[in-house]
């Protein structure tokens, strides 16, 4: 195995997860955080920390980003001391953010033309847990040759890597994806309360429906997670969903269409982030339905 010099930029939960990952396999990971305290999470396990992007991206082989949203993707890339200034022509960039698909091919555009700065956007599904293993769902778009290029890294955290087609078309899939959680997030919230007001043995139900038509991974891992009302440690955070969910609300609208579905999980989303509970994993919407209860 190659050994890579890796740097990182943004160690929220998954990028904590991942950055774990790379070092665990063998590869050296420089790491980089608006909020310098959440280096604490990565420093113990072999990473080395930079002053600022820019000294982050002269000293790396290969970046990486996991960052909010595209307004965080462009502030650290071409802000003051933003990973262009220190990158030299040709870099490869992999960023891993659920952003913008236009936003993406943009600044892809932009960096290239600025720096020959190479872009691959490569968001990620699976959540902590699955980062940690190696275990991802990967979508990238970019030249061919770049993702290629960026395969030693994908597929140290991935289990499944696709390329989607050019810049953006993985920031696309995982508005997608997204739908699809955000709208199956909801749904296990409901066959919950459904479940456990009618008196059913709510526990017993992902095992009852296993190798049906509802059979899925969101019954078998999600729904049992709402029914214990587990949700610490976070794998993902409520308000991260609700900004994709109006991400996929959005872009659908561009596109001339109306998917009521995700409205409707949407303003499930806006009600309990309302409510105070944006930094709640993900999974607790399923409150909501206790509240109203």
């Amino acid at each position: 195995m190659t050994r890579l010099r890796i740097g990182f930029a943004g160690i929220g939960l998954m990028g904590e997860a991942m950055t774990r990952r790379l070092l665990a396999q063998g590869h050296a990971v420089a790491v980089w955080n608006r909020e310098p305290e959440r280096l604490d999470t990565v420093l113990p396990h072999g990473a080395t920390a930079a002053a600022s992007p820019a000294v982050l991206a002269a000293q790396s082989d290969i970046l990486a980003t996991c960052v909010l949203h595209a307004p965080a993707v462009r502030a650290v890339v071409f802000g003051e001391q933003g990973l262009l200034a220190g990158a030299r022509p040709g870099l490869l960039l992999v960023d891993l953010s659920t952003a913008d698909p236009a936003a993406t091919r943009e600044m892809a555009t932009e960096a290239r033309r600025a720096k020959g700065l190479r872009w691959v956007d490569a968001p990620v599904s699976g959540g902590p847990p699955a980062a940690l293993e190696g275990a991802l769902t990967i979508m990238a778009g970019g030249a061919a040759a770049d993702v290629e290029a960026a395969l030693p890294l994908l597929r140290t955290l991935g289990a499944n890597v696709t390329r989607m087609g050019e810049t953006g078309a993985g920031q696309l899939t995982k508005l997608l994806n997204q739908a699809i959680v955000g709208a199956g997030y909801v749904l296990m919230a409901e066959a919950l309360a459904l479940a456990e007001a009618a008196g059913l043995e709510a526990a017993a139900l992902p095992a009852a429906l296993a190798g049906g038509h509802a059979d899925s991974a969101l019954l078998r891992r999600i729904y049992p997670r709402m029914q214990q009302r587990d949700f610490e440690p976070p794998s993902g955070y409520a308000r991260q969903l609700l900004k994709d969910l109006d991400a996929v609300e959005g872009f659908a609208a561009s596109q001339g269409l109306a998917l009521p579905v995700v409205q409707a999980a949407a303003a499930q989303y806006r009600r309990h982030v309302a409510a105070g509970q944006g930094l709640r994993d993900s999974a607790s919407v399923s409150e909501l339905y206790a509240r109203d209860g």
